[in-house]
């Protein structure tokens, strides 16, 4: 007996998202066992699997409420034209991938067009953060949630939104995060007077690394002037390979830039401890059992509204152990001296550091699931579609 194919409209809008969704792609290739054609907006990963994008997502990442505003009209254009592309394609479902602010008004015009359409909606929005009503006001065009943390499901039930399942994160089953895991479980601790190696991760966006990399600039000639000789790695991404090889240019001392995925699992297993943006990175290196300083600097808009963020933090593993472990320095404190101090402490076999590590096993265990995330997402989203009819 054939199996129907399948039309999916996804829509991601940042890489960690397209890694997300070409993951649940995937797995649903496996066990749908069907053809499933693609439609909508992503990056390389998406592409892998099929996807020809409607326009280059990397003008969907952008960094702070003034910089969308300063957008608006491109913003508005990109929600209509990826709308309306769904519409007429008439898929089968849609999987919209964080970047809330954009793929949660396409799936609005969406549901309009087409009210019978299923919409998955893979991460949940920080609800738990930052407009609390949000929860409710998804049930009008989203049918359910995938959520990467496990402490949302609850948060979901607690704001009356859409059914929530925790389906694990994908980095808890990465081959090449379980390979540098492994490698830095036989790393001997170094004391605080031996050299040492530390990650640059200023982000992949280019407000992140305009703001912070300066900051880490500095941090790092005065690391060396206390410290002595210290090697340095900033892996980036293509796209920001050159503006950050433009921005160290003049630097009399530099770090070493990496490109590519390997690059950037090797430093972080050779690295001691790393300085980074604010964001997945750091669960990234926290589920690695890399010590990290967690920064972050939000434009003037949103540091006026900070009064109604309602999180207690900004650092995913934090808020996945529900206790403040990963030190985290935002807005004016993101300062050259605050940032080597701490530095020098995850570096070495300190208290600090024991403390962290400690701090990293809880998160490790808490993202356990029973299968990849991918192929937890898969499940609800093919039980989803045959409810509708849509199998």
């Amino acid at each position: 007996m054939s199996v129907k194919p399948l039309k999916i409209a996804v829509i991601a809008g940042e890489v960690s998202g397209d890694l997300l969704g070409a993951d649940l792609i995937a797995a649903l290739k496996v066990r749908h066992g069907g053809a499933i054609e693609l439609v909508g907006v992503g990056g390389d990963a998406l592409e892998r699997q099929g996807l020809r994008p409607l326009f280059d997502f990397s003008e969907l990442s952008v960094m702070g409420l003034t910089q969308v505003l300063s957008r608006l009209p491109r913003f508005i254009r990109l929600i209509g034209l990826t709308a309306k592309a769904i519409i007429a394609a008439r898929p089968d479902m849609l999987l919209i991938v964080d970047s809330p602010d954009f793929t949660h008004r396409v799936a609005k015009k969406v549901r309009q067009a087409l009210p019978d359409l299923p919409v998955v909606d893979y991460v949940c929005p920080s609800v738990w953060a930052w407009k609390e009503y949000r929860a409710k006001a998804m049930l009008a065009y989203v049918d359910e949630v995938l959520a990467v943390l496990p402490f949302e499901p609850q948060v979901m039930r607690d704001l009356g939104g859409p059914p929530t399942h925790f389906v694990g994160h994908r980095l808890s089953t990465n081959e090449k995060l379980l390979e540098t895991r492994a490698a830095r479980a036989g790393k001997r601790p170094k004391r605080l007077d031996e050299a040492k190696t530390i990650l640059l991760l200023p982000g992949s966006r280019g407000a992140e690394i305009a703001a912070l990399l300066p900051i880490f600039g500095q941090t790092m000639r005065e690391f060396v002037e206390r410290n002595g000789s210290t090697r340095f790695l900033l892996p980036t991404v293509s796209r920001q390979e050159a503006r950050v090889r433009q921005m160290i240019a003049d630097w009399d001392l530099k770090p070493e830039v990496l490109m590519g995925e390997e690059a950037k699992w090797r430093a972080f297993a050779e690295a001691d401890a790393a300085i980074a943006a604010s964001g997945t990175v750091i669960l990234e290196l926290a589920l690695a059992t890399v010590p990290v300083v967690s920064t972050y600097k939000t434009d003037w808009l949103v540091t006026m509204l900070s009064h109604r963020i309602k999180t207690w933090t900004g650092a995913l593993p934090n808020l996945i152990a529900d206790y403040p472990f990963v030190p985290e320095f935002l807005n004016d404190y993101v300062r050259p001296g605050n940032l080597l101090r701490m530095a020098e402490r995850l570096a070495a076999d300190t208290l600090q550091q024991r403390a962290m590590l400690e701090g990293f096993d809880l998160v490790w265990q808490r993202l356990q699931t029973e299968q990849p995330s991918g192929v937890e997402g898969s499940r609800v989203v093919l039980d989803l579609l045959a409810r509708r009819g849509r199998l």
